[in-house]
């Protein structure tokens, strides 16, 4: 009998399993580099994206051995971002998940080094997979883009650029820093999937991502507002407080629920019309929309 929970936790095995084979084997010198890497890496997190990308993929039938190096560089493109989002340079948190951010435990120079390790590692673990064919280069070429200059990155040097209040900005800027810098490693997951499946249902599922992805991102804009650290792991009011381009900020609390409603609405809608059980992924919109962390 199908368990939302359960279910999830499954996947969450598959990956977590997966990914600790590779660390077992993965050393550097000198060997604070690795251990810093495995620091953030390892730091627990809700692992929603390859938790996303192994749930699309069974919809799809695709194979957990094909769908599974993307997922372990998906979260490696994501926690060298969470380490430089960090960086007193940039959003400049102390706290990560509860625990002292990576430049709080190793200095920032080997922070830096530790994000750029694992941007490359996860490269590394991409070329290894198009080794099996032209469809797993598309798919890695695809979260290259996500991650790059016209996807998170953009997203991020975006939201830095209109921080402070001093230029005009509105919805379209917004929508901008949202759709890139949390909505393009989002996406990822929910089309990869459907790139090894030969572009099976790639329109609808190109659509859900998108949608999770700015859900994800409003109720990080609400938690901000409205969350714990105990139960966030990070510092909160940050956003007011550096003036950040935000759905509160533009909406207000309330009309920031409204929109996040709005966008729970669009996933559900997205998925109608895929001839597999989405009940999980159903499930997960209700999750990201009523996220306590």
């Amino acid at each position: 009998m199908y368990d939302f929970n359960a279910t999830y936790q499954t996947y969450l095995s598959e990956f977590e399993r997966y990914m600790g084979q590779y660390l077992q084997r993965f050393q550097t010198t000198p060997a604070v580099l690795a251990e810093s890497m495995k620091y953030s890496l390892l730091n627990g997190g809700k692992r929603i994206r390859p938790t996303l990308m192994l749930a699309v993929a069974e919809i799809l039938d695709v194979s957990k051995e094909d769908v599974l190096p993307f997922a372990l560089a998906l979260e490696m493109v994501h926690t060298y971002s969470l380490i430089h989002d960090d960086l007193p340079a940039m959003d400049n948190d102390d706290f990560r998940r509860g625990k002292p951010s990576n430049h709080k435990v190793y200095g920032e120079a080997n922070a830096i080094l530790a994000g750029d390790a694992l941007l490359n590692e996860a490269y590394g673990v991409c070329f290894q997979a198009c080794l099996q064919g032209e469809k797993f280069v598309a798919a890695a070429k695809f979260l290259a883009d996500c991650a790059g200059a016209r996807g998170m990155i953009a997203g991020q040097s975006a939201d830095l650029y209109y921080t402070g209040g001093n230029l005009p900005t509105g919805e379209w800027e917004l929508s901008y820093i949202h759709e890139h810098k949390t909505g393009k490693l989002l996406l990822a997951p929910t089309v990869i999937p459907s790139i090894l499946a030969d572009n099976k249902h790639y329109l609808r599922l190109e659509q859900f991502g998108l949608f999770l992805g700015s859900l994800f991102q409003i109720t990080d804009d609400i938690l901000d507002v409205t969350g714990e650290f105990e139960s966030l792991g990070k510092s909160i009011g940050k956003d007011a407080e550096e003036n950040k381009l935000t759905y509160v900020k533009i909406y207000g609390l309330e009309g920031a629920q409204a929109k996040a409603d709005e966008y729970a609405k669009s996933c559900i809608i997205a998925l109608e019309g895929i001839d597999a059980d989405t009940s999980f992924l159903k499930d997960l919109v209700d999750y990201v929309r009523n996220r306590k962390h």
